[in-house]
Formats: C-alpha cells, sequence, structure tokens
C-alpha cells in the first residue's frame, strides 16, 4: 500500500456492509468515503438508522456474526507503518487485537451495558492497560488513578475500587473514556458519547474529549445526530443518509453553504441563537425508508423539495464542488444546484 498523504490517520473507501437478517439482507453501509486528518475531529452526522454507528463498528471490526464487508477497505496510516487495511483482517484476528484498543479506541454509546457490572472500574481500565503494554500491575493502577484525576473523578484512588453502578451516568461516561484514552490510542471514536447526559454533563464530557485531545494530539471521529455539538467541536463533517455519505467537507464549508437538500434540511431543524421567537423549526418530510429496501435512484428522492424524475431512476455521483466539499446529488452533476 502507497504511503497516504501525511494529514490523513484514516481512510474509509467504498465501504458496504450487510446483515443477515433471516432471508433478508439489510444494506446497513452503502458504499462509504471519508478521510480522518492527524490531530482534528470528524463529525459523522445524520438521523438514527443512517449507519452512522455500523460505520464505526466496522472500523473496529465489532459487527455481529451477522454482519459482514461486502464491498470496500478501512486503511489506517500509523506512525509506525506504511499502512495497515483493516478490512483484510477478521474481527479476531491479532493483528486486529493488537490495534483495537491501543491505536484505535472507541467509546460506546450506553455505558452502562458496556462496562461490566462485577469488576471495579479500576480494574477494568487496568486491564485494558495491561493487555497492550509490558506494566507491572502496581505502575499500571498509579497510571490509572492519575487518568481518572485528569479525568475530574474526584477521590480518584477510592472510586479506583468503586463498581459501575455506585457511578452516576456522568462518571461512567468518563470510566468510558478513561478506557479508551489508558493507552493514548491514534484515534478515538465516540458513539453518541452524550446521549442520556443533560446538557451540563454533555459539555463537561466534550470539554474533557476536546482536552485529551489536544494533550495527546489524538484523531476524532464522533458520531452525532446533534447539530448544536457539531457546531462546537467539528473540524471536518460527514453527512450520512441511508448508508451513504451524502456530504463531505470542512465544518466551515458545510454551515456556511450547505449543498445537499438533506443537509440543508438538517440546517433548518436547529435552533439558531436570536431567532424570532414565533419562528417555527421545519422538519424533514417523510420518514427514512427501512434499511432493506431496494432503490433505483437517489435514497432522498420521496423526501426532497428538489427530486425531478432522473432523482428517481439513476443513483447521483459523488461530486466535487469547491477545495475538497462534496456532495451526492444529480442537480451538482448537472451544474443547475438551488442554492
Amino acid at each position: 500500500m502507497e504511503r497516504e498523504k501525511k494529514d490523513v490517520i484514516l481512510r474509509v473507501s467504498g465501504l458496504k456492509t450487510r446483515f443477515r437478517v433471516d432471508k433478508k439482507i439489510v444494506n446497513a453501509v452503502n458504499g462509504v468515503d471519508f478521510e480522518l486528518r492527524r490531530g482534528k475531529t470528524l463529525c459523522v452526522v445524520g438521523e438514527s438508522g443512517c449507519g452512522k454507528s455500523v460505520t464505526a463498528h466496522t472500523i473496529m471490526q465489532l459487527l455481529p456474526k451477522t454482519g459482514y464487508v461486502e464491498e470496500g477497505t478501512v486503511d489506517y496510516f500509523s506512525d509506525r507503518e506504511q499502512g495497515i487495511r483493516l478490512t483484510d483482517y477478521g474481527r479476531n484476528s491479532r493483528q486486529i487485537r493488537q490495534i483495537r484498543g491501543r491505536d484505535i479506541a472507541m467509546i460506546f454509546q450506553d455505558p452502562m451495558t458496556s462496562l461490566n457490572p462485577v469488576y471495579t472500574v479500576g480494574s477494568q481500565i487496568v486491564e485494558n492497560l495491561r493487555k497492550h503494554e509490558t506494566i507491572s500491575r502496581g505502575e499500571a493502577e498509579k497510571r490509572v488513578v492519575k487518568l481518572l484525576q485528569d479525568l475530574g473523578i474526584p477521590e480518584a484512588e477510592k472510586r479506583f475500587h468503586n463498581y459501575p453502578h455506585q457511578f452516576s451516568g456522568g462518571m461512567r461516561q468518563r470510566v468510558m473514556i478513561a478506557i479508551a484514552m489508558v493507552c493514548n490510542p491514534r484515534i478515538l471514536i465516540a458513539d453518541e458519547p452524550t446521549t442520556a447526559l443533560d446538557v451540563t454533563i454533555q459539555a463537561q464530557i466534550l470539554d474533557l474529549m476536546g482536552s485529551m485531545q489536544q494533550e495527546y494530539h489524538t484523531s476524532l471521529i464522533l458520531i452525532t445526530h446533534n447539530m448544536g455539538i457539531v457546531a462546537e467541536v467539528a473540524h471536518d463533517i460527514a453527512v450520512m443518509y441511508m448508508g451513504r455519505v451524502v456530504e463531505f467537507g470542512r465544518a466551515e464549508q458545510v454551515f456556511e453553504k450547505p449543498l445537499h437538500p438533506y443537509t440543508q434540511a438538517l440546517m433548518r431543524s436547529v435552533p439558531v441563537l436570536g431567532m424570532p421567537k414565533n419562528k417555527k423549526l421545519e422538519t424533514i418530510e417523510g420518514s427514512t425508508p427501512d434499511a432493506s429496501t431496494q432503490f433505483t435512484g437517489c435514497e432522498f428522492a420521496n423526501r426532497c423539495r428538489y427530486a425531478g424524475k432522473l432523482c428517481y431512476t439513476r443513483f447521483p455521483l459523488d461530486t466535487v464542488v469547491e477545495d475538497g466539499h462534496r456532495v451526492r446529488c444529480i442537480r451538482y452533476e448537472e451544474g443547475r444546484a438551488h442554492e
């Protein structure tokens, strides 16, 4: 594999992930393409069921037995290697087990189901550290206590010996961050890390992740449906719909000039500071189709205010509009997009 340009640490190309459910094939991810820049935050946004989490689990090689990669590649470019094609290895291969947790780590959506209730939080963090580094238990415990302190957990030496049920939701999420960050991974994937938390705790968790990212120069993939969070933290944005990236670009490009009708609809559904009190937020017409639906054209056509006959009969191509800002919409292929 050729050496990637220096600012890219992860590249996902043409990724298609499928699930066998009874006799049906569910097309969860349908040709996803994006790049993650070193030390930057990529926000993957879209409605529930659009394939965000499945994309993350595919990168981590954590698909269930019913899931498989039909096409595409995931390439990881570390400082030590020319490049590792993660999709060439199975989920339990030695290569993936070495990378998972050490180089690429993940914060899962629900910490209560991700943490083992019968082990102390300290032992669970230590286990991940000793799995990837040659270090004594005593040294590992000291390092974990220091990390818990850095993450704002009071009385860290005492809380080290507590069980998950003895922590609040916000504190459990900090423990999940500690498990993910203890080996100083190059890439951190956070799957809706603040969904079940109130807005104050959300802000604290995002600030913590940001400070950890700056300290350790970690590259971050943040999966969310919250455009307010995206506006705060994103360097790059990938907008997903029905398993495809329909728009990709720098945060300022996507927010200042959203191109895809779906992105535009998402923007119109977000409250803006200073907007008139009597102005109602818009909703996106229709509902997300079932993932097993077979399309002959654009998946968004049934909900799109600009859809024409061609939109229902041909898949749109990925079109670069300017400076890396790309969109999957027939109107831009033909050069007659509505502003």
